[in-house]
Parts: structure tokens; C-alpha cells; sequence
């Protein structure tokens, strides 16, 4: 009987000793960044739509790239990455593993202007109209 206590006891003991909390952690988890950004527009005010923005500065010359997501009628999400240098803007929309990026030919008052091809997409406020042939596709740029 002592001997069962004893190796009850002993087993309690050890387990107690053994499920000791580490206080550093796992070495290979990275750590959660609290930091936090906030995109805003040209206007400088917080655009909720934005899923990315950056600037990036070569030759001292600005180079500015903008991710949207926009949905199309059907539900559909689509991709748009508005990318601006000194040379050329465009615009890139990625559907379906698909991307087609396309030119800025003509911008005035609220709607710009992309082609390529046979493809012409005309951006006004929060909505973009996608033509290629005879086909039409609305798209409107959602909140995420």
C-alpha cells in the first residue's frame, strides 16, 4: 500500500514539476505586429476601400501602386492595382488567375480612360465599366 501512495504521490509530483510554464516562448513563432496602417486618398481622407497602397521613390522619381477590390454584378471579386510612375499609368485587373493590364489614354473631368487592344476600361468615382467587344462588366469597389 505504501508503495502504491508512494508512486501515486512521486507521479504527482513530477507531473507538477514537469508542466512548469516558459515564460519566453516559442522561438519560432513570429510575433503579431500591433502596429497599424491607415490608407488614405488623395484628399487625405481614410479610404476604407483600400486594401494596399505604396510610394516607392527610384531615382528620385515617385512611383505609387494602389490595390482595390472590386465586385462585379455576378458577385465575382476582382483585383484592380492602379499603378502610377513618371512614364505611364495603369491599371491591372486580375480575375479568375487572369490579369490584364491595361493603358491610360485619356482622363477628363471624374472618369479616366484605359485601353488595350480590344479592352477598354473607364474608371468614374467608386464604379468600372470593363468593354471588350460587345460585352459589358460592371464593377463597383467594395469595403473589405
Amino acid at each position: 500500500m505504501k508503495k502504491h501512495v508512494f508512486i501515486v504521490a512521486s507521479f504527482a509530483v513530477l507531473s507538477l514539476l514537469s508542466c512548469k510554464k516558459n515564460e519566453s516562448g516559442n522561438k519560432s513563432i513570429i510575433r503579431e505586429d500591433s502596429s497599424s496602417t491607415v490608407i488614405t486618398d488623395d484628399n487625405g481622407k481614410i479610404d476604407s476601400a483600400t486594401v494596399s497602397s505604396s510610394s516607392v521613390d527610384v531615382d528620385g522619381k515617385k512611383q505609387v501602386k494602389t490595390d482595390y477590390v472590386y465586385k462585379a454584378t455576378d458577385g465575382t471579386l476582382v483585383k484592380v492595382v492602379f499603378a502610377t510612375t513618371p512614364q505611364e499609368s495603369t491599371v491591372a485587373i486580375t480575375s479568375n488567375k487572369k490579369t490584364f493590364t491595361l493603358k491610360k489614354t485619356e482622363a477628363k473631368g471624374d472618369e479616366t480612360v484605359y485601353k488595350k487592344d480590344d479592352m477598354t476600361a473607364r474608371v468614374k468615382g467608386d464604379s468600372l465599366h470593363l468593354e471588350q467587344g460587345n460585352n459589358i462588366i460592371e464593377l463597383k469597389k467594395t469595403k473589405i
